[in-house]
């Protein structure tokens, strides 16, 4: 038995879509832990794409139990619509859950949420504007509408009416946008809860009893380490907590209860939105690793931000989250370079440092020093193992295994399942990996 969280180690967009996937073969119970509808999974499978923004990853394995936590906030029209998807795709979501606790994404968070950031002008933050940051504010202030206030009807009626004529006041005030009708809202969400009904259980203790039946569970977090509201480039975050300590608060389970964190990288460096990006790369080169890479959004198809791998925020990652091994993706990107870079340090007003600054001012004036490995130049997109990569992509493996004080358990070369090399399953698998720090590979180790 094993209970482990998958984390994205950069800024999101790492690829943990995939890597959940290939991880809940060997699961019991895929729990997604927080954030909603601004994060997107894309999986490929014999060559069939599925985009899912809320249900977990897990759903494409009929006998895996999937869960959506009490951290995440749940837009319901777009999780019926990802149901709907599942269903004309022949995908049951008989095991999916929901958790009653998880608050609700409603029309007039989606609203203050653009117009607040068109009003920001030049100081925007770059959200999805999708309601999230919205959504969890009222969390916050305690006036949100949790999924166990849609199962009562009379409840919900009440509660609504206070709440839309309230924010009826901020639309029309302070962003001059029309009000929200509420009896239309209310009987739009009324027909929601119907429809969601059947899956709204209490998660926290579903999570318990499995613990309990020593079944293997696995944690899916969205977004990614430089996005957590704590730890991250804050203003330039999400609005929850994508480390690894976020999915024992958004899923009600004990932090003795977790064996492992496995942290996703990609084997460069992507960013979407706005705020500093110290490895960020202009002109051809960037252009050339987002067309190989395909890098745009999930959820809102904006194109993202490319640069080279930073091994200061890698090792940053690595200690937030107390990560044990990594998966690292995307390595066939790069099977055209002449010449890699990765920073293994920054330069700030001329000190050199190796750590992440916590300020994001401080941040914008951090510059690259970069260490500079020959490529491999020939196609990586068909080898299964070690034996099959080029020297030079085993060594550049090796060299971010060493930055990174923690050892790379898979290699993902590609969007489908079977492009991948995975020597070890941090679910059944013992804790070694595929290569260690001091660049040995596991597989000549001695037990």
């Amino acid at each position: 038995m094993a209970n482990v969280i998958v984390i994205g180690a950069q800024w999101g967009d790492e690829g943990k879509g995939k890597i959940t996937d290939l991880l809940s073969r060997s699961a019991d119970v895929v729990v997604r832990y927080q954030g909603g509808v601004n994060a997107g999974h894309t999986i490929v499978v014999k060559g069939q794409t599925f985009k899912l923004h809320l249900i977990p990853s897990g759903i494409l394995y009929p006998n895996t139990d999937c869960i959506i936590g009490c951290g995440t906030v749940i837009d319901p029209q777009i999780l019926i619509a990802e149901l709907d998807q599942l269903k004309e795709l022949n995908i049951s979501t008989d095991h999916l859950l929901i958790s009653e606790t998880a608050h609700v994404t409603m029309p007039y968070h989606r609203l203050i949420d653009q117009a607040s950031e068109e009003r920001r002008g030049s100081y925007k933050i770059g959200t999805t504007g999708r309601g999230i940051g919205p959504t969890y504010a009222d969390k916050s202030e305690r006036t949100g509408i949790r999924v166990l206030d849609l199962m009562n009807p009379d409840g919900l009626r009440e509660q609504l009416e206070w709440t839309i004529n309230y924010k009826n006041v901020i639309l029309e005030k302070l962003y001059n946008l029309p009000p929200l009708d509420p009896q239309e809202v209310i009987e739009q969400y009324l027909g929601y809860a119907e429809r969601l009904r059947p899956h709204v259980v209490d998660t926290s203790l579903k999570i318990s009893d499995a613990i309990q039946r020593r079944r293997n569970i696995l944690f899916e977090g969205a977004q990614g380490t430089l996005l957590d509201l704590d730890h991250g480039t804050y203003p330039y975050v999400t609005s929850s907590n994508p480390v690894a300590g976020g999915a024992c608060v958004g899923t009600g389970v004990g932090p003795t209860m977790i064996d492992r964190v496995i942290g996703v990288s990609k084997a460069y460096t992507t960013r979407v939105g706005e705020g500093p990006f110290p490895t960020e790369l202009d002109g051809e080169l960037g252009e050339l690793l987002c067309d190989r890479g395909a890098e745009f959004g999930t959820t809102t198809g904006r194109k993202r931000r490319c640069g080279w791998f930073d091994a200061v925020i890698g090792r940053y990652a690595v200690r937030i989250n107390g990560m044990d091994c990594m998966a690292l993706t995307k390595l066939d990107v790069l099977d055209e370079l002449e010449e890699i870079k990765v920073c293994v340090a920054y330069d700030i007003d001329g000190d050199r440092s190796e750590h992440f600054p916590t300020s994001s001012r401080q941040f914008a004036r951090c510059r690259p020093i970069y260490k500079t490995l020959p490529g491999w130049k020939v196609s990586t997109t068909n080898c299964r193992t070690l034996e099959d990569l080029p020297q030079a992509a085993l060594d550049y493996l090796k060299f971010l295994a060493e930055l990174m004080e923690v050892p790379i358990a898979i290699v993902s070369l590609g969007a489908s399942r079977d492009q991948t090399i995975i020597v070890e399953d941090p679910i059944h698998g013992p804790k070694r990996a595929l290569l260690h720090p001091d660049g040995t590979p596991a597989t000549l180790l001695s037990a």
